[in-house]
């Protein structure tokens, strides 16, 4: 759903500059929920208030919502059928690139440099290897963040 958000706010509609989504999808991934329904709502409230807000937010849940609830009626017939288990199997490499092709895009937008790109293949390692809670990763980075600006770039 990013790449197709991405395509239509910033490429299509020209509602967000690159960067302001950037922005928008850096606070969405912070933020408490799934991060292309926050990215919906920043981008309706920005365009038209509470109200845009809201309206992005049911145009954005209700169209999932109803397919989720209509294959889970009908999925317990089909559960053990060896077709519907490969379909899903096939489906899970497009899931990823469908994820990747538009962060690698992104990457270019925010001057990933060899210094930089470290820093999201150290987060990983310290998450996989040593089981530390994202959380703490995210705060370390906001903390780490604010020291480079306010001690460091000014």
């Amino acid at each position: 759903m990013l790449p197709l958000i991405q395509k239509e706010v910033v490429e299509k509609k020209g509602w967000l500059s690159k960067e302001d989504f950037l922005d928008v999808l850096a606070i969405s991934q912070s933020a408490p929920g799934v991060f292309a329904i926050n990215i919906s709502i920043f981008v309706g409230e920005r365009l038209k208030g509470f109200k845009g807000g809201v309206v992005a937010a049911l145009g954005s849940t209700l169209p999932s919502f109803v397919i989720i609830l209509l294959i889970a009626m009908f999925f317990s017939s089909f559960k053990d059928n060896e077709v519907v288990n490969s379909i899903f199997m096939g489906i899970r490499p497009a899931v990823v690139a469908l994820i990747a092709v538009p962060l690698i895009g992104m990457s270019k937008t925010i001057n990933l440099n060899r210094y930089t790109s470290l820093i999201p293949i150290a987060t990983l390692l310290l998450i996989v290897l040593l089981g530390i809670s994202p959380i703490y990763l995210i705060m370390a980075g906001a903390i780490l963040g604010l020291f480079y600006f306010y001690l460091i770039k000014r």
